[in-house]
């Protein structure tokens, strides 16, 4: 199983010292990069490499420490500057062992060229690699590209990694709770248990037979599961929203107006609804602008 080194590339719109300092200082780097949550750097002795501590924290109260120093640093008479690093950890649940890799700050027309590669050696093993390779390779190098995006955003624009990140991630619990919602829609009460009430609002609804509106209760459910993963495919979400704005009133009157006694029910269509339509406003307004992995260059 042959090892791929990790590459991620941008663009930035910014003074090469500014870029500098937000990669390199400590209290900086870590408000950006996804893979930190903290970043000390500790005592340089002169003439000796700066050495530093990092700690990630993985949830459930477990974090990685690990070590790393800066092996290195070449500024070139074209402007452009690289920063060698040598890093890894002693902690035996890290699937990291040891790693090296660079920054290189490359200096063009009204921009810098910001790119990294890096590499490192795993444990566990057999097994390590082969997580590794399916699962946690293109997890950090997606990190990494995210990462160097909000960087990006950050310089250009000012916004703070922060307000980013967490637009970033309310986006995500949105797209993937309409995933959720749709399947499980679907599914469970229209076609793995033919709900009763599903079958007679439908045919309430449309004046037709009950066998019709079985039928009909089916195609929705799947029609239902399909845009649930269309959720999850789907790039441009504020399209998808847009679709909601408009069909969650059109469900909650279809509803009434089928079954004009619900309005009366515990947990009804009308209150799941309105909870629904209003998530998908706060959705629009914060799908704009989303900071993404796909922005960057992953390979030479």
């Amino acid at each position: 199983m042959k090892r791929k080194s990790i590459y991620v590339e941008t663009t930035i719109n910014t003074e090469m010292e500014e870029l500098w300092e937000a990669t390199q200082k400590p209290e900086q780097h870590e408000q950006w990069d996804l893979r930190f949550s903290s970043i000390t750097y500790l005592p340089k002795q002169e003439n000796e490499p700066q050495h530093f501590e990092y700690k990630t924290n993985i949830g459930f109260g477990l974090n990685i420490a690990g070590w790393g120093k800066s092996v290195g640093t070449f500024h070139a008479e074209d402007g452009s500057r690289t920063s060698s690093l040598h890093f890894g950890t002693d902690q035996s649940i890290s699937i990291i062992r040891e790693g090296k890799g660079y920054w290189k700050y490359k200096p063009e027309p009204n921009s810098i060229k910001f790119l990294t590669q890096y590499d490192y050696e795993t444990n566990f093993g057999a097994i390590g690699r082969f997580f590794d390779h399916l699962i946690f390779r293109p997890l950090i190098g997606w990190a990494t590209a995210l990462s160097f995006d909000v960087l990006k955003r950050w310089l250009e624009k000012g916004e703070s990694p922060f307000t980013q990140y967490r637009r970033f991630f309310c986006h995500w619990m949105i797209t993937f709770l309409f995933f959720f919602i749709w399947v499980y829609q679907g599914l469970i009460p229209k076609l793995v248990m033919m709900h009763p009430e599903e079958v007679r609002m439908t045919k309430n609804l449309l004046s037709i037979t009950v066998s019709e509106a079985s039928s009909l209760v089916t195609t929705i459910g799947m029609v239902e599961i399909i845009f649930g993963f269309i959720w999850l495919l789907y790039h441009h979400k504020k399209r998808l929203l847009t679709i909601q704005l408009i069909l969650f009133p059109l469900l909650t009157l279809s509803a009434i107006i089928a079954e004009p006694a619900i309005v009366s029910h515990p947990f009804n269509p009308i209150t799941f609804n309105i909870v629904l339509f209003v998530l998908s406003i706060i959705g629009y307004i914060m799908s704009s602008d989303i900071p993404s992995a796909k922005s960057c260059k992953r390979s030479r």
